[in-house]
């Protein structure tokens, strides 16, 4: 399982775990982490000799995860990867805690997303997807939380997530249509 190596504790990973796990050189996955926009927290972890270390959550180690499996074997991104077909997300992490705080990206299997995600937040549950291009990620993000919260890279707060549903709604109807996937 790709978070035995966590060192901080159990919903955070190093980045220096993360480039041995994936065979990556630490600088290669922060040039990853700074694409994908997912920012790194520092901190003393046990096993760290009293040095701060790099650490992201479960959830974006997913993301970069995801991001890498899009690679070509020697570490440059596919061509293909922004015309990526997928899915974009709407979770709501805790309905019945925290109502108002959901996460949106982009997967290419909403099932293999759900179950990490799942291990972070065990009571989340998928709200809906769309048909989607991993070129149009970052700019559905912004055109759906507009007004949102941000609490972290793709995690805010609404007053509604039925409003921020609407808008999802409302934003894959403007887009074309890329087919079944």
């Amino acid at each position: 399982m790709p978070w035995q190596n966590v060192r901080m504790n159990d919903d955070w990973i190093s980045v220096k775990d993360i480039a041995a796990e994936l065979g990556k050189r630490k600088q290669y996955v922060f040039k990853v982490l700074q694409r994908l926009g997912i920012e790194s927290r520092k901190a003393v972890g046990p096993g760290s000799r009293g040095q701060k270390l790099a650490y992201i959550s479960r959830d974006d180690f997913a993301a970069v995860r995801d991001h890498l499996a899009d690679t070509t074997a020697d570490g440059e991104v596919s061509e293909q990867v922004p015309n990526a077909h997928g899915y974009f997300y709407l979770i709501q992490l805790e309905p019945e805690h925290d109502p108002g705080r959901f996460k949106v990206g982009f997967a290419t299997s909403i099932d293999e997303r759900m179950r990490a995600h799942k291990t972070a937040a065990p009571l989340c549950e998928l709200v809906n997807t769309w048909p989607c291009k991993l070129l149009w990620e970052k700019t559905a993000i912004d055109a759906v939380t507009t007004g949102c919260e941000r609490l972290y890279t793709e995690v805010f707060r609404a007053d509604s997530v039925k409003d921020v549903e609407a808008r999802c709604v409302a934003f894959f109807e403007l887009m074309p249509s890329i087919g079944t996937i």
